[in-house]
């Protein structure tokens, strides 16, 4: 495991209650100068793609892309990192429906608000929408899931939804199949197609 890892992990194991001493040596051996808060693993793919793709080696920035477990844990993580903790700046990109527990954490972290991005529902919906259904579904063939969406959409609950909708739902279907597809669909964007909150957090790295 390399250093930013053993840091991830250190603050995983503190916000469960565990010791902070782990996660203060490491922040300042390294040293950490800002955390990116994430929801789950296939936000960490798409962040994490986009930066190589930008020629951008985050972890040697000083900067450490986190998973949460989950946007209700955001306050928990803002305060042990942010101005109130470990005086890190904080990053993030959330859902629309997640914002609240965004805004409240960084609140009371006593962090600035526009440190976080906000997808319209969530980043798979931005990144379809900025390839389009036909692209995506090109994609899914080349990844060799095109059975496996064909028998999908055949399903009674998937009928009378739009192809985006199916989209969107079809990547979530399978354990690891989000994470996998957040870093294929973000190689595949053209430079000006990507999402206007993905692009704006790495930019505001």
């Amino acid at each position: 495991m390399d250093d930013m890892g053993a840091f991830q992990e250190a603050v995983t194991a503190w916000a469960a209650g565990g010791p902070g001493d782990p996660a203060r040596e490491l922040a300042a051996r390294l040293p950490v100068r800002a955390v990116v808060l994430l929801e789950g693993p296939s936000d960490v793919a798409a962040v994490g793609a986009l930066a190589e793709r930008r020629g951008r080696d985050l972890a040697a920035e000083g900067i450490s892309v986190l998973t949460m477990g989950g946007a209700m844990n955001v306050g928990r993580f803002a305060r042990l990192l942010g101005p109130s903790g470990l005086g890190l700046r904080l990053a993030g990109l959330c859902d629309e429906g997640e914002r609240r527990y965004y805004a409240r954490g960084w609140e009371k972290a006593r962090a600035a608000q526009q440190g976080f991005f906000v997808c319209a529902a969530d980043l798979e919906d931005e990144l379809i929408r900025a390839l389009g259904v036909a692209r995506v579904t090109e994609l899914v063939r080349a990844e060799g899931d095109l059975r496996a969406l064909q028998t999908f959409l055949r399903q009674p609950a998937q009928q009378g939804r739009t192809a985006h909708q199916q989209l969107r739902r079809f990547l979530g279907t399978k354990k690891g199949r989000k994470i996998h597809y957040g870093r294929v669909l973000v190689e595949a964007l053209d430079a000006d197609r990507v999402p206007a909150p993905l692009d704006d957090l790495l930019a505001s790295l």
